[in-house]
């Protein structure tokens, strides 16, 4: 969703059907159905009242019977089961598979140890951000990734286009898609407890941001331990054929607890986490150190640059960036993508890139990006909506604490 928010849009269809307008919804929000590629849990989603939606070129659904607020606590409390197999899946292999991704992204993918992945960021020429996605090194020959679906073929695009070069060049790497299979994300507390039901594989040994190809129900899964909520939970890239089988039996052995989730709750839960949506937090102008990500950028990379626009982001590293991404919290109605920030003496410092109302902490929250020097913790701001001046003031993410499982 660019420029908006779907808690925004959640809510709005929300509103219309409670109010019977199903008839101008479905006019809005459905006519390009026909034209929308769907996932195969579409009927499974249909069927167990998930109102669809599209997003990024696909039919996919906002949220269930139960509100977007109701979804996001039940996250926190219990559990989540989301269909995000409109995201792309991808191996690259070959022996020389990871010197030729450290070309296109700023993480230490040498660095890592086989098994383990980290967040990273395809930069461009300009340092700008092209795209965020979690990369695993499975082995020091085949790195899986996976990237944001409203950016599937521009990342393809360039992909292909750089490994074309590089293999002109003598270089070992190939690519595979995987759209014969569908992702799942299953995030919350009682996540663990109920996937190991399904799999022989001690997952408390498996720690956040670690990778494991294992049966999960009967079939070979891709298992990361991460997600996009800030609670502890995998992702599980399942061959799409077991894909239906495997949400019904993680539903089915969580006993209710776990339920179906869409992707209004699923904004709201990443907005309280801090985590960035790329279109509103992230765009091609946006450099990893303005997004607030120089974790990202590992020591040796650092030193050696050698990836695209490595000039610009080492010399924000050394110099400071002009703008910097904060997280707000703001009195009034809640902060959409684009509203004005000011300084206490009405000037313009910056706007805000995504706001909601947080279900966990009963506030308004937003993040967006402030020139430098305003953006410490504390900084009260003006944030302008509809016209109108509200108070805010700087604060630190993530807005909810964290759970990932990480070893004690």
């Amino acid at each position: 969703m660019r420029g908006g928010g779907l808690w925004q849009l959640g809510q709005s269809i929300t509103r219309r059907l409670g109010g019977g307008d199903k008839k101008a919804v479905a006019r809005r929000y459905f006519a390009s159905e026909a034209e929308l590629k769907k996932t195969v849990l579409y009927d499974f989603h249909v069927a167990n009242g998930g109102k669809m939606v599209p997003f990024a070129g696909w039919s996919m659904p906002i949220q269930y019977k139960d509100s977007i607020m109701d979804s996001t606590l039940n996250c926190r409390e219990n559990g989540s089961l989301f269909d995000v197999s409109h995201m792309c899946g991808l191996s690259l292999k070959g022996k020389d598979s990871v010197p030729f991704l450290e070309k296109l992204v700023i993480a230490d993918v040498a660095g890592l140890a086989p098994g383990t992945g980290s967040l990273t960021v395809f930069t461009n020429e300009k340092g700008g951000a092209i795209d965020d996605s979690v990369i695993t090194k499975v082995k020091d020959d085949h790195i899986y990734l996976v990237v944001n679906a409203g950016c599937r073929d521009k990342d393809l695009a360039h992909i292909e286009e750089h490994m074309k070069a590089f293999k002109e060049k003598g270089g070992d790497v190939s690519w595979h898609i995987h759209d014969e299979r569908s992702l799942l994300a299953l995030q919350g507390p009682l996540a663990a407890q109920v996937l190991q039901h399904l799999t022989k594989e001690d997952l408390s040994k498996i720690f956040f941001g670690q990778f494991r190809v294992l049966d999960i129900n009967g079939s070979q899964c891709f298992l990361t331990r991460t997600g996009y909520t800030g609670e502890d939970g995998f992702e599980i890239s399942v061959p799409s054929e077991n894909a239906e089988d495997l949400a019904k039996a993680i539903l089915e052995k969580s006993e209710g607890k776990i339920r179906l989730t869409g992707l209004g709750a699923r904004d709201s839960l990443r907005l309280e986490a801090g985590l960035c949506l790329y279109g509103n937090d992230m765009e091609q102008h946006i450099t990893p150190i303005e997004a607030g990500l120089t974790w990202a950028i590992g020591k040796r990379r650092r030193a050696e640059g050698e990836f695209l626009g490595a000039d610009v982001i080492l010399k924000q590293l050394e110099e400071g960036p002009k703008i910097r991404r904060v997280g707000f919290f703001s009195s009034g109605p809640p902060p959409r993508s684009h509203s004005e920030i000011q300084d206490e003496g009405g000037n313009n410092i910056g706007e805000v890139t995504s706001g909601g109302f947080s279900p966990c902490l009963k506030k308004n929250i937003a993040m967006g990006y402030v020139k430098s020097g305003l953006h410490k913790a504390g900084t009260k701001v003006k944030i302008i909506i509809r016209g109108k001046s509200n108070e805010g003031v700087v604060t630190k993410m993530p807005f909810v604490p964290t759970k990932y499982y990480k070893p004690s």
